[in-house]
């Protein structure tokens, strides 16, 4: 029966990548080198080990809205989920590479989103904690087909280098961030833009943003 290891060996934004994703670069070992590996089914659910960092005074204030006070991290500074992924491996012996593709969203609602945008401007890394599940298909020694699970105990750890992550939203989101708004604020948004002639959405909310200021320094 398959014993299989898992290692996180590296990250990169792809050249081509249609949709914002980064590629994990993910190490298998089969223990039993001999035994011949079908393809494994596998899933991945990844999270933010938020402990495993420093933080500057300034990201400190940006993840007030996460963890609340820094006075209370000792409490509130816990792992966050960022994604689930999965890929397919296809068929090896001993050992092998593939790539995992993890979907990334630059929504503000999304909390880990929160955190990566509280450590824009920051250096270091983000500490990753994989954790594997899935199914393998493998040969037995009579020849057959035979499956297995991959227990819920395998897991890796990798050190996401914050340029990687900062490469990526470069990429797909320059000087931009998106947020969701529930469509009746949006429809009353527009009705605003339409109403002043405003020919794009910043100029939208800068124009709400100059009457609040000006209504609260009156006030």
């Amino acid at each position: 029966m398959p014993d299989l290891d898992f290692a996180v060996v590296g990250a990169e934004v792809p050249a081509y990548a249609a949709a914002p994703m980064l590629l994990f670069r993910l190490q298998l070992i089969n223990r039993l080198a001999e035994e011949a590996i079908q393809s494994v089914v596998l899933r991945a659910q990844i999270q933010i080990e938020a402990a495993r960092r420093r933080y500057s005074p300034a990201a400190q204030a940006r993840l007030l809205e996460v963890f609340g006070e820094p006075e209370r991290w000792g409490e509130t500074l816990r792992s966050l989920l960022w994604a689930h992924a999965g890929t397919v491996v296809p068929a090896f012996s001993g050992r092998i590479e593939v790539d995992l593709p993890v979907a990334c969203t630059y929504d503000f609602e999304v909390v880990s989103t929160k955190y990566f945008a509280a450590l824009e401007g920051e250096e270091g890394v983000i500490p990753l904690r994989f954790l594997f599940s899935g199914t393998i298909f493998y040969e037995s020694e009579n020849g057959r087909l035979q499956v297995a699970p991959v227990p819920w105990s395998k897991e890796a750890a990798f050190a996401l280098p914050l340029r990687c992550w900062q490469e990526l939203i470069a990429h797909f989101y320059p000087g931009s961030a998106w947020i969701r708004l529930q469509r009746q604020i949006l429809d009353r948004l527009a009705a605003y833009k339409l109403a002043h002639g405003l020919p794009t959405w910043d100029e939208t909310m800068l124009r709400l943003l100059e009457v609040a200021e000006r209504e609260e320094r009156e006030g």
